[in-house]
């Protein structure tokens, strides 16, 4: 873990997020270099007692560590005045202060815009939600499959008349995640040059609906119906075949190949008398079912020889392991690895953006809960006398190495 400097160095982020869109979006600020305080309940924040898979981890489960390096933890209980005036110390030395609560929790615990902007007129305040921070559905949960569901995305892919499939992955969250992440960025950006801080707010569903520029817009602005036909292709807008094909052995996906191409590749020659423009929209059934039958009698490999040398886009169906192994992830260095305190050995996703000049690193792992409140109250000039004493009234948390 190589300490160089980055980015953000100098810039501190107040995490006051659970769960997984404000922790990820913090985290990619702490890979920038920005010193990132987890603000957390004194028994730790909610995600360290949820483990995804059952990984459980020694002392951190997998979904906290995943979501927290490059932190360091406060265990604090912001509920108790002592607890809020440790806050409020903090936030006038620091630059930015994310948190993902529900409407009208912040105001309860006295950490909201008005009140924290007051002690720091130059804070970038960040408020994610999970619908909005008013309207009809601002108390709804924002639930990463829910908002799926709501976005419309699921009924843009497979069969008419079955459940749609929700994606693999939290999608919202994540998506969530990088907008509120670009929203701290531009603010520090506009503060940099004015001097003003300002409330920042991004919602799982504006975030998720924005994703879908295209698609929605083709809707909105084209007036083409979302229709799901009889065959499950991977996109309602996309010309066919546009999906994924069981092979003899496995399945690959295909992408919108030209119908001569297609046709002579997989010894299709009705394919060829198919318009590309025309026809691979208003017979889209067809395509996709002359092309299932013909992909099912040769292997994955033999069939991307095939399209690769005939230039047609197609690629493999990875599961986890074939993509952590494949030659061009190991070549692009994706993943990290380094050494955790408590969990030994561990690889992640690493940094999606490289920078020639300010590199991004791993400069410490996910923190145990409070592993760094003395550290940082220590900071601020408090006296160990007073640690020690609100340590005892349970009112700070410290779990040590």
């Amino acid at each position: 873990m190589n300490k160089s400097s980055a980015i953000l160095e100098g810039f501190r982020v107040l995490d006051c997020s659970i769960a997984m869109a404000g922790p990820f979006a913090a985290q990619r600020l702490g890979d920038l270099g920005a010193d990132v305080i987890k603000v957390e309940p004194v028994a730790g924040e909610w995600q360290r007692h949820v483990s995804a898979g059952g990984a459980r981890g020694n002392r951190i489960n997998v979904s906290f560590l995943s979501l927290n390096r490059n932190k360091r933890s406060l265990a604090v209980d912001l509920k108790s005045d002592e607890g809020r005036d440790a806050l409020y110390e903090l936030v006038r030395g620091s630059d930015v202060f994310l948190q993902n609560y529900r409407p009208g929790v912040a105001e309860r615990l006295g950490v909201d815009y008005a009140t924290l902007s007051k002690i720091n007129p130059r804070l970038v305040y960040v408020s994610m939600s999970g619908y909005g921070e008013d309207g009809p559905y601002k108390l709804w949960p924002g639930q990463d499959l829910l908002l799926q569901a709501m976005s419309g995305a699921m009924l843009s892919t497979g069969r008419a008349g079955e459940p749609p499939s929700p994606a693999g992955q939290y999608l919202v969250d994540a998506i969530t995640a990088s907008t509120a992440f670009e929203a701290v960025i531009a603010a520090l950006l506009h503060r940099e040059r004015s001097g003003e801080g300002q409330l920042v707010q991004v919602n799982m569903l504006d975030a998720i609906v924005a994703l879908q520029m295209q698609e929605l817009s083709v809707f909105s602005v084209a007036g083409k119906p979302q229709e799901r036909t009889a065959e499950p292709h991977a996109h309602v807008y996309i010309r066919a075949p546009y999906g994924v094909f069981a092979t003899q052995d496995g399945f690959l996906a295909l992408a919108f190949p030209k119908m001569a191409a297609l046709a002579q590749a997989i010894g299709a020659p009705v394919l060829a008398d198919f318009d590309d423009e025309r026809d691979t929209f208003a017979r889209r059934d067809e395509i996709f079912s002359i092309t299932r039958e013909k992909l099912r009698h040769r292997s994955t490999a033999e069939w991307l020889a095939v399209f690769r040398a005939a230039d047609i886009w197609a690629g493999p169906v990875y599961g986890y392991a074939d993509v952590m192994n494949d030659p061009q992830i190991v070549h692009n260095g994706t993943f990290v690895e380094y050494e955790h305190p408590t969990e030994g050995k561990v690889k992640t996703p690493g940094f999606p953006i490289k920078f020639t000049r300010t590199p991004s690193s791993v400069r410490r792992g996910a923190p145990l809960a409070g592993q760094h409140t003395r550290e940082i109250l220590g900071e601020l000039g408090w006296s160990t006398e007073r640690i020690d004493g609100l340590l005892a009234a349970k009112v700070i948390g410290e779990e040590t190495l």
